[in-house]
């Protein structure tokens, strides 16, 4: 609990949003159901959020000490009371959740509450399922990224063993992650494996695809194959061998069928927001003992749906 005694500066200001003020982290929703349940008083007694606070008022907060924090990156979370995720899989371990095209998974320079990350860190935190003053330095964690404008299946974990178990088979290559995208064209063989290297141009956010090894890149498999065809263009299902950013996108590019919608990447200007691109399907293909989260091998876990398969190829997604 904590006290605030009223100012001179903040007299006749409404209650309600002297707290928005005073705890910025508080969700107006959250404020609001805290005076109504009496957690927020003034001089001991409840009181009404439009009541007009006097100079020498003294306000009882019984609100947890994080909401009292400034706000920045890291507790972002704080500020969603109603997370909203497409949740796949859950248990006591991981969180396997459907991101749509134009969430970002991370926070960057323009925004960090509205992301993936907050609204699972928010919906673990309201679960109580992670508390942030019991822990040391855990925070739950995503264990890979989809571009912005890239959906489907993201993997976060709830405690450290799971993420370092998770990361460690994502780096030993030990968990299927298969895509499906709309390219311009008909690929020519209609499934293949497309092979080079790719090098990252920071400054433009945007890669490059080699077929010789240089400084700096990193090669890049992907596998493929055509699914159906229809007015010039394909539907394709793509495997990654490798990880590297963009990959999908700038291999297909390299190799004449840009992605739909993807201008970064030579396509041309159409009606589509985002590229064509969704990763749809996962697969924990373990090689090797995963400790507690041995229960995962073998299995699988779709998306329940890909609009632009519904919307260019009349096709109900396959699973």
């Amino acid at each position: 609990m904590k006290e605030i005694t009223i100012g001179k500066n903040d007299s006749g200001m409404r209650l309600d949003r002297f707290i928005y003020k005073a705890v910025p982290l508080l969700p107006t929703s959250l404020c609001q159901k805290y005076i109504r349940l009496k957690r927020i008083k003034v001089n001991e007694k409840p009181s009404d959020s439009r009541y007009r606070l006097r100079e020498g008022d003294v306000l009882s907060l019984y609100i947890n000490d994080e909401f009292f924090e400034a706000p920045s990156e890291e507790n972002a979370y704080l500020k969603i009371p109603n997370p909203r995720l497409d949740i796949i899989y859950e248990d006591d371990n991981i969180l396997l959740v459907d991101k749509k095209p134009g969430i970002l998974v991370h926070p960057d320079k323009g925004e960090f509450q509205n992301t993936l990350i907050a609204n699972i860190q928010a919906y673990l935190y309201l679960k109580g399922q992670w508390q942030p003053r019991k822990e040391n330095s855990f925070v739950p964690s995503l264990c890979n990224r989809l571009d912005r404008n890239t959906g489907g299946i993201v993997i976060a974990a709830k405690n450290a063993t799971a993420l370092r178990i998770i990361n460690d088979r994502i780096r030993n290559h030990e968990i299927d992650k298969y895509y499906l995208c709309i390219v311009h064209g008909v690929p020519s063989p209609p499934s293949g494996t497309l092979k080079g290297y790719i090098i990252k141009e920071n400054d433009k956010n945007r890669v490059f695809v080699l077929s010789r090894p240089e400084k700096g890149a990193k090669s890049a498999v992907t596998e493929y194959r055509t699914i159906t065809s229809k007015n010039n263009l394909s539907l394709l299902e793509c495997r990654l061998l490798t990880g590297r950013t963009h990959q999908i996108r700038a291999q297909l590019s390299a190799a004449g069928h840009p992605l739909l919608g993807d201008i970064k990447y030579g396509a041309e200007k159409d009606a589509e927001t985002f590229q064509a691109l969704y990763s749809y399907k996962l697969v924990f293909n373990f090689k090797t003992p995963a400790g507690e989260l041995e229960y995962l091998k073998n299995k699988a876990f779709c998306v329940p749906r890909v609009e632009f398969i519904e919307k260019y190829f009349s096709l109900k997604f396959l699973h």
